[in-house]
């Protein structure tokens, strides 16, 4: 027997909403508009899979295994947004990470990147399976048609035929080896390998590898791998009519004409995208140095190029070094590499030194702030005593780097106060000249050099910003993956330093609370001893500094 109880939420009023789509009512009213969304959710809630606003179901389009025991399943989101053109069903394509229903030994196999068919796991394997399952729902395959569904506590750290239970209050005990044997018949295989828990923790059950099958449709929600988020940015990535195609595909495929909670409230759903009126806006021109054989450009369907150009202000890099961390780059290529770059700096107009200070080095990826460090204090042996500083780093990556892109960046931005520029595998083998244009052009931003213009700034042609000295604020927070509960949360205040060209930026980072979207120290009061209350922040950080640069 189950006890239901509905209780009266709020009333939502649907006039208003009318109200507010004829233009006679300020604001929307969020009650009606949340009650139409529950409603139009409540069909491809019973079809497919909801996880937050989106609805994920294998059967939408071919899943893709995205690695170690993962796939990707295709989906949409869909939410119901008030616009100009009156109520409209916002829809589009979306995939997700989950757990590929694989026998639990198969997962754990495709896990560790090794057969465990016929071994036992070593303690480093078992907590790495361990981490990966907890949580995740499995069902039984020794019982026919019976498939018991249980949530996964832990793994034991015994073997499964080291394993026993009590099966009275006298003491008697079994082996779960024999337990299986007597009960259900069934002779276990891989008694070598650990079983799981499921259950209470205090007294959990054992289950068998081998008997148990991951339970379909369970979403992956802790971080994926770099080699996984390629593979599922490469199922993402669609051409506008491809992605067009597919959700008029979808719209069909969810028959919302024949939605019977929607004909409950009366509503109706063209089976036909919007449309809308478009433009598209006039590119800017770009002003380069008057030193390159074009001086200006005008950039033609979004794509324009080096070629004849010099950047408009150069950087100086009077010192710099390579470590190369990618084990299939020999040192002869690492050299020309840093050779033809070094080249395209100088001739992209950037004050460029063409020899490093020391020759490039290879180094073990798996020791790189060791590595970092080291190379560091051989090139300051030298450039210290000649009161010089070391101006950048380059670095040379494997094209599947995993962890080691974010940690060259950290010794070299927070231990070493250096700036960095890494290049993959693949663009070092290609010794392509639009390739060291391209990262020339970074390395320019990075060391304070520009490397284009809009001519309309120039000529204080652009309304309101080049009308009175003016500063571009941009400021966003980054929140920790799903699954790192206890990282803080990053906000980063960005501004514009040069006016009127608003080319160059200033930024600054700070860490906060947990998942918090508002920034913290955008604006702070201090109170000083002397001076009272005193006004500090992120904001007036940087427009200090853009006020210092005109003696304002």
């Amino acid at each position: 027997n189950f006890k239901v109880v509905i209780k009266f939420a709020a009333r939502a009023d649907l006039h208003r909403l009318g109200m507010f789509l004829a233009g006679r009512h300020a604001e929307a009213p969020q009650e009606a508009l949340q009650v139409l969304d529950i409603v139009l959710r409540e069909l491809p809630s019973a079809r497919y899979a909801p996880f937050g606003r989106s609805f994920f179901s294998p059967d939408l389009g071919r899943r893709q295994p995205l690695g170690d025991g993962l796939e990707s399943w295709r989906g949409f989101y869909q939410s119901i947004r008030p616009t100009q053109m009156g109520l409209s069903l916002n829809i589009d394509m979306s995939a997700t990470a989950f757990i590929e229903p694989l026998p639990v030994i198969d997962y754990a196999a495709q896990l560790l990147r090794s057969d465990i068919h016929s071994r036992p796991l070593s303690d480093a394997e078992r907590v790495k399976i361990k981490k990966a399952l907890r949580g995740v729902k499995v069902e039984v395959t020794h019982r026919g048609n019976m498939r018991r569904k249980y949530r996964i506590s832990g793994l034991t750290t015994q073997a499964t035929r080291e394993l026993t239970f009590p099966v009275d209050e006298g003491g008697t005990v079994k082996s779960v080896v024999q337990y299986f044997q007597e009960t259900y018949g069934f002779a276990i295989q891989h008694t070598y390998l650990p079983c799981l828990q499921v259950g209470n923790q205090q007294r959990p059950n054992y289950l068998p590898m081998e008997v148990c099958k991951i339970v379909e449709g369970q979403r992956y929600s802790k971080r994926l791998n770099q080699n996984q988020i390629r593979a599922l940015l490469d199922e993402t990535c669609q051409y506008p009519r491809d992605r067009e195609r597919d959700i008029t595909q979808m719209v069909k495929h969810n028959a919302y004409q024949e939605d019977p909670y929607a004909k409950e409230f009366g509503i109706k759903i063209s089976d036909r995208l919007a449309s809308v009126d478009a433009r598209i806006l006039p590119a800017p021109r770009l002003k380069y140095n008057e030193t390159g054989r074009e001086k200006d450009c005008l950039p033609r369907v979004g794509q324009w190029n080096m070629m004849n150009k010099k950047m408009v202000n150069g950087g100086k890099v009077r010192s710099w070094m390579c470590v190369n961390f990618a084990r299939n780059v020999p040192d002869k290529l690492a050299r020309d590499f840093c050779h033809q770059l070094a080249q395209m700096c100088q001739d992209s107009g950037m004050d460029f030194a063409l020899e490093p200070v020391l020759p490039p080095m290879s180094a073990r990826p798996d020791q790189v702030e060791r590595a970092l460090k080291a190379r560091y204090h051989e090139a300051m042996n030298i450039l210290g005593p000649q009161r010089r500083e070391l101006d950048l780093l380059i670095g040379i990556l494997p094209d599947n780097n995993g962890s080691l892109y974010g940690d060259l960046k950290r010794v070299c931005e927070i231990d070493l106060g250096i700036v960095s520029q890494c290049c993959c595998t693949k663009q070092v083998f290609k010794l392509n000249k639009q390739i060291y244009a391209n990262i020339a052009l970074k390395i320019n931003v990075k060391v304070g050099g520009r490397n284009t213009v809009l001519v309309d700034a120039l000529s204080r042609r652009i309304p309101l910003v080049t009308d009175r000295p003016t500063i571009i604020f941009g400021a966003d927070v980054t929140h920790p993956h799903p699954g790192e509960d206890s990282s803080p949360s990053i906000a980063a205040v960005v501004a514009s330093q040069d006016w009127p060209e608003v080319t160059r930026y200033a930024g600054l980072v700070s860490a906060q609370a947990h998942r918090q979207e508002l920034i913290e120290d955008l604006y702070k009061v201090r109170q000083d001893p002397q001076k009272g209350p005193v006004s500090s922040g992120m904001i007036r950080y940087t427009a200090r500094l853009f006020l210092n640069s005109y003696n304002l």
